[in-house]
């Protein structure tokens, strides 16, 4: 596992300490600007297009009418994604005190739907390539908040997408990831109390 573990992840991955802190970030990551929205694997357009006559009803008036005028994902296969409002939230984005949330995923605690969202949504900040061969730890000023809390907590990013990593790449495979992403941490750790000259 460690060539595949050294090949087709970002190290960041292993090292970066990191949880989401919504109620600082007020769900930044579901509105940046930039026209493009979550990305979509192709399977996961029948899902959007099932999802959405159930989470209509959470939608504020603005986004049905975008919805309506654009549909609710635009693109083409191996590169579709949703739309978005004002080229900023999401088109399934809902308020509630402040912080900018999925309609989908409300849904799905609600038990309306067996789909939670987006795998993008559910992975980020980590990327997967179209291919799947790929990990990448993608940085942005919004998620500070993230980066401290995980800090002190000390919440590896690795542990934090225990859920998406296993719906991605199935819970042996996570498990096999999570033991070697251990080994490597360690052993970066010991590596810098040597430098430091404390080991």
């Amino acid at each position: 596992m460690t060539t595949l573990v050294k090949s087709i992840v970002d190290e960041a991955i292993v090292t970066e300490r990191f949880a989401c802190n919504v109620s600082a970030c007020k769900g930044a990551c579901c509105t940046l600007p930039g026209g493009r929205g979550a990305p979509l694997d192709d399977d996961e357009l029948a899902e959007i297009e099932k999802a959405f006559p159930i989470v209509r009803k959470y939608l504020s008036e603005s986004h049905l009418r975008v919805i309506e005028a654009q549909g609710l994902f635009e693109g083409e296969p191996g590169s579709y994604h949703t739309n978005c409002v004002d080229d900023k939230d999401c088109v399934f984005v809902i308020r509630e005190e402040g912080v900018a949330r999925c309609s989908i995923e409300k849904a799905f605690f609600r038990g309306e739907t067996q789909w939670r969202k987006p795998l993008s949504c559910h992975l980020f900040p980590v990327r997967v390539s179209r291919d799947g061969s790929r990990l990448h730890y993608e940085r942005i000023g919004e998620c500070l908040p993230g980066v401290e809390r995980g800090v002190k907590e000390d919440v590896p990013l690795y542990e934090f997408l225990r859920e998406p990593l296993e719906r991605k790449f199935g819970a042996a495979w996570y498990d096999e990831f999570r033991s070697e992403c251990r080994r490597m941490d360690a052993g970066r750790t010991d590596d810098d109390e040597a430098v430091d000259g404390r080991a």
